[in-house]
């Protein structure tokens, strides 16, 4: 977007136990267990690159539903959609890549997450190329699969490749298997990034991401070497026109996690005064199913 969650769940819940066939109880693991076990997945497929072309180092971890923003101002809307974009530039067809995170978030019933990090690109005879990249995972009978993801440019100049914390819940709770449920909190998400447009029409895009933000927000942040930490960093990039000079809402779907409190929004930028389109996805967090949306990552 103008290319745009410290998670403290206050909730007083029992922990999660699920008995398993033996009828052994199995406690849920800690937050931070759960979101190791996604970054590990992730790590994982970079070190199961190690041969392959860009093309199929990053097919491997795709959702068959997966989405990526597309140049022309639409969505990729399947794995196979990806492929063909990926593979309409010839280098990702020779080159290699590999990839690190550098944070992830889990979402409390541990089916929904995301990670982002730095992506390397290795063509022979040429210099190294590096990105900066967003992925969306949902835990499926596979293992963990990406339903978004997205690169951005790194150019030249100093990153911080270290860890930081991971957005995590307070506690894990058991997946909530109703459909009515689920689709109420899609509503309150996509109604939640409405509200995020009207705020920046109201009182500008600079104060929106400020109003908006979760302290520990990400912003892929353009060409710039490395992200934007924190909704003052991803506000100084914007302008402060009042009315903003763009709207957007959600209009390629919300999908949220079953706790309620992880979600993802896709949808498309809107400048004012012109038909174009820019597609974007922002990765939201909240403290309970009854708090406030924050974007904690886009």
């Amino acid at each position: 977007m103008y290319s745009i969650r410290r998670r403290s769940v206050t909730l007083s819940i029992a922990a999660f136990a699920c008995l398993a066939g033996t009828g052994t109880a199995l406690a849920a693991p800690p937050p931070r267990d759960a979101v190791e076990d996604l970054l590990d997945a992730d790590r994982a497929f970079s070190t199961s690159a190690h041969g392959k072309n860009v093309v199929d180092s990053i097919a491997q971890f795709l959702a068959d539903d997966a989405r990526a923003p597309k140049p022309d101002g639409s969505f990729a809307r399947t794995k196979q959609e990806i492929i063909d974009l990926l593979s309409s530039n010839p280098l990702n067809l020779t080159a290699t890549a590999d990839w690190a995170p550098v944070r992830g978030g889990i979402s409390a019933d541990a089916t929904q997450g995301f990670t982002y990090g730095f992506f390397y690109v290795h063509a022979a005879g040429q210099p190294d190329r590096r990105a900066k990249y967003l992925a969306y995972w949902k835990k499926t009978s596979a293992g963990w699969r990406a339903i978004a993801y997205r690169r951005n440019l790194s150019n030249a100049g100093t990153i911080s490749t270290a860890m930081r914390d991971p957005s995590v819940p307070a506690v894990m709770l058991p997946v909530r298997p109703s459909p009515q449920i689920v689709s109420k909190y899609r509503d309150s998400l996509a109604a939640r990034e409405q509200a995020f447009s009207a705020r920046a029409h109201d009182v500008g895009l600079k104060q929106a991401f400020l109003d908006f933000g979760a302290p520990d927000a990400m912003n892929l942040n353009g060409g710039s070497p490395d992200f934007a930490f924190g909704p003052t960093a991803i506000a100084a990039n914007l302008p402060a026109d009042v009315p903003s000079p763009v709207i957007w809402g959600p209009d390629e779907g919300v999908v949220v996690s079953s706790t309620g409190d992880l979600g993802i929004t896709f949808g498309y930028i809107r400048p004012t005064g012109s038909l174009g389109t820019i597609p974007f996805y922002t990765i939201w967090r909240r403290d309970s199913p009854s708090g406030e949306w924050h974007y904690v990552a886009e």
